[in-house]
């Protein structure tokens, strides 16, 4: 298991670290050359900091917006076989209170807190701004709790496929889904626009605000409550299994296409049609379902190879095993 994990935490490493470098290099001369803000903004620090800012992006301490995912991911993955096997042998009770507990510490932020006194302390010089717009204490709550799941899901007292909520969770479920449907595309993406600060409070999503996770809780008992039911009637989606299949590199590519697009185009969403808009993100897809193929594609023959290998190895101990007896019977007594 351990090795599992690393061996994608070395893999997501590499897809961050090829991105920096495209964004850096590719990216940042397309933006300066062409004076677009919406590059020159998002690389600030790097701008001005371009030594300091590849180095800190490679060690995960500078996140650049857009790029601030994968370094998220891999510091969790990394945590995960340890919370894996405390689990198994001392139960989850412990990990999931800590976890609720750092999920609180994250809403009055404590982590900005933390990381201000380590920056006065070492003399670090990444500021907190540039560390990523996810809070971490806030963030790990959800992965710990996919955690917890899906190794209560993976034991041998595993529960039935289908999950049944009391109604009247399930009714409170589909109230609480609905009101914030309708409250997000009534009001929009400020939740409560006469006072932002208690907006943010309540719905922040790099936080993981309470009003938000309360909303993801109702959407998950909806999820597992119909899930089954769901599955059993709706078509399957294969172009959209194919891209989950291969979600590193689509996501990859998908960070690509997007930093290529704020170059070229800028992030004035106005001066573009809406037939532009359709035309490009349909052009997006594509090239994303391409890169599923290729992925699916180089998948298979590194499995095929994989298998070669392994034959072959078996093939030569076998052999080894099948002379060894002869050796023995002529070999000089002592």
């Amino acid at each position: 298991m351990r090795q599992a994990f690393l061996h994608r935490v070395w893999k997501i490493w590499l897809c961050q670290a090829a991105l920096l470098v495209f964004l850096f290099s590719i990216v940042a001369a397309v933006g300066v050359i062409g004076r677009e803000p919406a590059v020159t903004d998002l690389l600030d620090f790097y701008l001005e900091r371009p030594a300091t800012a590849f180095v800190a992006g490679l060690l995960l301490i500078y996140s650049p917006p857009l790029l601030d995912i994968l370094p998220m991911y891999i510091l969790f993955m990394l945590v995960s076989p340890v919370l894996l096997m405390h689990g198994l042998y001392r139960g989850w009770g412990g990990i999931l209170a800590a976890s609720v507990v750092l999920w609180t510490a994250a809403q009055f932020d404590v982590g900005r807190m933390v990381w201000d006194s380590m920056v006065r302390a070492t003399g670090l010089p990444v500021p907190f701004e540039q560390n990523g717009a996810f809070e971490l204490l806030g963030w790990q709550f959800l992965w710990v709790l996919g955690l917890w799941m899906g190794s209560m899901s993976a034991g041998n007292d595993a529960p039935e496929p289908t999950t049944r909520f009391p109604r009247w969770m399930v009714r409170l479920a589909w109230a609480i889904a609905i009101i914030g449907f309708v409250w997000r595309h009534a009001v929009g993406q400020a939740p409560l626009p006469g006072d932002p600060s208690l907006g943010r409070a309540l719905f922040d999503k790099w936080h993981l605000a309470p009003l938000r996770l309360i909303d993801f809780f109702a959407l998950l008992v909806l999820a597992m409550h119909h899930g089954e039911w769901l599955k059993s009637r709706l078509p399957r989606l294969r172009a959209l299994e194919r891209l989950g299949a291969a979600s590193l590199p689509v996501f990859v590519a998908h960070l690509v296409l997007a930093l290529l697009a704020l170059a070229v185009l800028g992030g004035d969403r106005s001066q573009h049609s809406w037939s532009f808009d359709v035309a490009l993100l349909a052009a997006t897809f594509g090239v994303l379902w391409i890169v599923a193929l290729v992925s699916a594609e180089l998948d298979r023959r590194s499995a095929a190879l994989r298998a070669k290998l392994k034959a072959r190895r078996a093939e030569r101990l076998s052999a080894g095993a099948t002379r060894s007896p002869r050796a023995t019977a002529h070999s000089p007594p002592h």
